[in-house]
């Protein structure tokens, strides 16, 4: 252990070096080691490495760039309090996602957006202070709008960090506002990629559990939209179902009145039979879904928590890999 913290200052001293080349050195032994041996990421963190992998995120060498990124994203797998409580990390990391158009590495964006989704995963403990980030927010939200030229697992990690963001019911309402719900229907209705409607639903589902969600549903048509991924002859996966039937629960949960009549419009004109799909044949999750929708327009009593009915395309765990 010793030896490795020798090896890990050595590196680390090396960052604030005046020659390019030694940084980036220096940068892909700690990208390696933090990949290959989970026991240097506290180490490295200890060393004081972060603060300098922040500001790397800021070059314009995409090669800098891309390895101090990376290795955020490692240490975010166990090291993520010293992470997240260090001044400015943040910060770069919305600056990165924010410039995925210009002048950010692809890859670099990547890694930023799973960062996100790391440190969200698992423990709800950073959602609140991540969320509060409307840079970040709204960069990820950006992604999605240029879906056209944005590639597949860049969509995909700016989807996987939305979800662990909205899995705090207060940055719902701030995700709508940011323009969250016309981006993704517009996944859902013009991007067919494989995985994307999965994790697109997903995010759906937990956005639509807020009150500012009606209107913004309203506007894009997404219950019909819902009501069409739950049409047998869509052809939907059983995974972009049950986050349909989600939604839409959610949805008459928190819309109101109008809502409610719209979703009741929907599932008794087209959708019912998907309903029915995923109470026999959808996961444990989706067939009670699926039941206290059907009980919910039977006009009984429902109370549920939806903090976690949508599952993304990766299963929704908290599991990550290292890059």
């Amino acid at each position: 252990m010793d030896e490795k913290r020798r090896t890990v200052a050595s590196l680390v001293s090396k960052l604030s070096s005046v020659s390019e080349r030694t940084r980036i050195d220096a940068l892909i032994e700690l990208r390696q080691m933090s990949k290959l041996d989970p026991e240097t990421r506290p180490i490295i963190a200890e060393a004081g490495a972060i603060p300098f992998l922040a500001e790397t995120l800021y070059s314009s060498s995409h090669p800098s760039q891309e390895n101090a990124a990376a290795t955020l994203l490692n240490l975010s797998i166990s090291a993520k309090e010293p992470l997240v409580s260090t001044r400015g990390v943040l910060d770069a990391i919305a600056h990165v996602i924010s410039h995925h158009s210009s002048s950010s590495s692809a890859s670099a964006v990547q890694s930023a957006a799973a960062t996100i989704h790391s440190l969200l995963a698992a423990t709800d403990d950073y959602r609140p202070s991540v969320g509060a980030k409307r840079d970040i927010v709204y960069a990820l939200v950006d992604i999605l709008r240029c879906h056209v030229s944005s590639p597949p697992r860049t969509i995909k990690d700016a989807l996987k960090a939305l979800f662990g963001i909205a899995l705090y019911p207060p940055n719902r309402a701030t995700m709508v506002h940011l323009g969250v719900i016309p981006a993704l229907f517009a996944l859902v209705v013009k991007d067919g990629r494989v995985g994307i409607v999965e994790d697109t639903t997903a995010v759906i589902a937990q956005v639509a559990g807020c009150e500012e969600s009606g209107d913004a549903f309203r506007k894009v048509a997404g219950v019909g939209v819902l009501a069409d991924l739950l049409d047998l002859s869509t052809g939907a996966s059983m995974r972009s179902k049950e986050n349909a039937v989600s939604a839409l629960l959610n949805l008459a949960r928190f819309g109101g009145e109008s809502v409610v009549a719209e979703v009741r419009e929907a599932l008794a004109d087209i959708a019912a039979d998907g309903i029915d799909d995923v109470e026999d044949n959808g996961s444990a999750k989706g067939k009670n879904k699926a039941k206290l929708l059907k009980v919910l327009f039977g006009d009984d009593d429902v109370n549920d928590d939806n903090s976690s009915n949508s599952v993304l395309s990766s299963g929704g765990g908290s599991q990550f890999d290292s890059f």
